[in-house]
């Protein structure tokens, strides 16, 4: 009971110091002149300012380190092992630092694509330098325990690709952090479940800054000048913190059986299925149309609800009820199925609701041509 106290309070002062914060940054971008301008792919059409992410790793990092020096000075519990998870959270800030600078620096002045990539690589190194990497695939594809040779790059990708993913997703107003609460929300508890407070902590902190955020966000009136955006600074913060999770949750420890079991990796990558697998599809379909894969355009799965005739609102809370149906019906069935078999599953109700969407936006598109006519 506790732990629980504990991390309420990390809830609580993360979303204080959030609802202090994130109005200063507003009041600062609309003086100094710092703004996400409009243009023909972007949805909104007034000046905003892309500085909310600003006070995501300050915020997170002040309440978590303050409350774990809090307890630990306090004799209360003992929350963290030294020899693994002190390290892992070290590094992790260490990661999350070099993520904020080159964030920052992308919302101000612009950084190239290649710049970011080196960058996210070498902070993505630090969690195997932690001892954190993928080493078990549970039996998905027939692979079970896997070697550190492979294991290491296969997390540095991983966390690179799930940190451009929520980077990418990031079209219209809520959605990446709307997507953000349900995965930290999903990760939370079951940090809980398997009684690892410390990344519990980590996870509902996370979503006590984003909740502010998320308001201003989506609720805020770009008119009235109450409206912001994360931009990359916070996009890269929450793709590094949830692909730090995912790969803490899918490591096998050997000796935490009681945490480990065969669902493990389908159930950690579950609640980021959206926008990875957006991501992918969106690849894909520009490398087959001769297009350059880093290119922006308007292909994403919000892009799609919104040509289906979706208001931006509707298009957000339907995708985020998709990605907590993905997470719900994976962690409730793996006991149940092959966690491939799942997988697959996964795969082919994604892809025949994007048939059924692009039917849909080729009807509405007709309708439209015949009614021009």
């Amino acid at each position: 009971m506790d732990h629980l106290v504990i991390i309420l309070i990390g809830f609580v002062l993360a979303i204080s110091l959030a609802r202090i914060i994130i109005p200063n940054i507003i009041i600062i971008s609309r003086r100094k002149g710092l703004f996400d301008l409009p243009d023909g792919r972007k949805v909104h059409r007034r000046p905003i300012s892309r500085l909310g992410g600003v006070c995501f790793f300050p915020t997170i990092l002040f309440a978590v380190t303050f409350l774990v020096a809090l307890c630990k000075k306090a004799g209360w519990f003992f929350w963290m092992d030294g020899t693994t998870q002190f390290p892992e959270l070290l590094l992790l800030c260490s990661g999350l630092t070099l993520l904020f600078i080159v964030g920052i620096a992308d919302d101000l002045v612009g950084v190239r694509w290649r710049q970011k990539f080196l960058v996210q690589i070498f902070a993505a190194a630090m969690f195997p330098l932690a001892g954190l990497y993928v080493n078990d695939f549970y039996g998905m594809f027939g692979i079970y325990s896997i070697s550190v040779y492979i294991g290491v790059p296969l997390s540095i990708l991983l966390v690179v690709f799930i940190t451009n993913a929520i980077n990418l997703i990031d079209g219209i107003d809520g959605l990446a952090s709307g997507l953000s609460i349900v995965a930290l929300f999903v990760y939370g508890n079951l940090f809980i479940y398997n009684g690892l407070w410390l990344y519990s902590l980590l996870a509902f902190t996370t979503i006590g800054v984003l909740l502010p955020f998320f308001y201003y966000n989506v609720f805020g009136q770009a008119e009235r000048g109450k409206k912001i955006f994360m931009g990359d600074t916070g996009s890269l913060t929450l793709g590094f913190i949830l692909s730090f999770l995912t790969i803490k949750y899918t490591m096998n420890q050997y000796v935490m059986m009681n945490f480990n079991y065969n669902g493990a990796i389908l159930v950690a990558f579950s609640v980021l299925l959206v926008p990875c697998l957006d991501v992918i599809r969106v690849v894909i379909r520009r490398v087959r149309n001769g297009k350059s894969p880093f290119l922006p355009d308007k292909t994403h799965i919000h892009h799609k609800f919104l040509a289906m005739g979706f208001t931006v609102r509707k298009a957000m809370i339907t995708i985020l009820f998709i990605s907590f149906l993905f997470s719900l019906s994976n962690i409730l069935l793996v006991s149940y199925i092959d966690n491939t078999l799942l997988f697959i599953v996964d795969v082919a109700a994604w892809t025949g609701m994007h048939m059924y969407m692009d039917k849909v936006i080729e009807r509405k598109k007709a309708i439209n041509n015949v009614t021009t006519d």
